[in-house]
Order: C-alpha cells, then structure tokens, then sequence
C-alpha cells in the first residue's frame, strides 16, 4: 500500500524518536496533565503544571488544595473551573478508589471524572507503551487531509481505520508522530505543504500550495 509506505516512511524520517511533550513525573501527572490538555496546547500546560505539581507535590495535597487556589493556578488554560475540579476529583478517587495508582484498564479510566477515550488512550500508549492510539485534533486533521478516512468521520472511525493501516507494535509510536506532524508540519492554519512529502496524497493540496 504505496500510500502507508510512504507515510511511515516520512514520519520515521521527521520524528525517529518522538515524545511526548507534556512534562510529568510519575503516572498520575501524566493524567492530569492530558486531562488540562484539552482545548490547549502542551505549552502552557507545562507552564501551569511546573506550578501545581510543585505546590501540590502529592495526591493528598492536590485532594486537599481549595478551589479557588487550583482555580488561579490553572486558569491560563481556559476552561479552569471545570478543570480544577477534575484535579481534586481525580486525586481523591485515586487515592481512595485505586490506592494512589492510576488503574492501568482503559475501561477504569473512562469512569474517571474528565477521562474519555482519547485521554485514556494516550495515557496508556505513553506510560507503558500499551498498543492505543489517542485521537486528537492534529491525529484527526492529518488523517481526513490524507484522506486516510472522509472529511465527516468521527474520532473513533479515525481510531479504527488507524488501528488497521498500522502494525500493532507501533501504534504508540505512529500515534505520537501523527501528533507532531500535525503541530508542526501539517498545522491546522498555515500548514507547510511546499516541502511536504505527503503532498500528493493531501485533499487540500490545491488550496495550501
């Protein structure tokens, strides 16, 4: 399939070893930090987290810290009120429910307050390498550009067809580049196609060249 040759191929060649971009120590603020990722970019996440997660350097803490405290803290992300509860939320249910230890079930972490399956798709790709893929903005934007899947499929139709155009053992890994292709390269406004090598491939080549 000339197509996911290709693509892989030149994801391997922009990003041989990618990361992740959120900055965390340990498993439960790596959920936090996907969790205050929505609707933001990684950015300033780190720039709120290096904050929170150093007031608050516990589960405990963060379950006993007021709201209106978390609230000042996160509110250069948007959406901060919902959020902040999200936090106290999740450090409660994590310390009571699972022992402090994020439960490694995609099925348990969809029951956790601001988890869906995106959130917990990508936490349990990055944190153990489990074979996930987490569908975000940019992974959805550069799947309907390359007409990996139509313009009006939904995120878990992305999910699915990804799951199918590659190997199992490198769905964690296409998923992080998928999503540094999209920050980078193949950006929402602006996207750089005169030097891209998927160019042929794009349904909007003729409006971005």
């Amino acid at each position: 399939m000339m197509m996911k040759n290709d693509f892989e191929a030149y994801l391997d060649e922009l990003f041989p070893n990618p990361k992740c971009e959120l900055l965390y120590n340990n498993d439960y603020e790596l959920l936090l930090a996907i969790v205050l990722s929505s609707q933001t970019t990684d950015k300033r996440v780190n720039m709120v987290t290096s904050v929170l997660f150093k007031k608050y350097n516990s589960l405990e803490s963060l379950k006993n810290a007021s709201l209106d405290d978390l609230e000042n803290i996160i509110r250069p992300i948007g959406s901060f009120r919902k959020k902040a509860v999200y936090v106290k939320e999740l450090a409660r249910i994590l310390l009571y429910e699972y022992g402090g230890v994020v439960p490694r079930s995609r099925d348990e972490l969809i029951k956790l307050p601001g988890v869906g399956r995106k959130t917990a798709n990508v936490f349990l790709s990055e944190f153990y390498n489990d074979p996930y893929i987490g569908v975000d903005t940019h992974v959805e934007r550069v799947s309907k550009r390359l007409k990996i899947v139509r313009k009006n499929a939904s995120v878990l139709d992305v999910e699915k067809k990804l799951m199918k155009l590659f190997s199992k053992d490198v769905w964690a890994k296409r998923h992080l580049q998928m999503v540094l292709f999209g920050r980078y390269h193949c950006k929402a406004l602006k996207p750089e196609c005169s030097n891209c090598k998927m160019i042929d491939y794009c349904i909007e080549k003729r409006e971005n060249i």
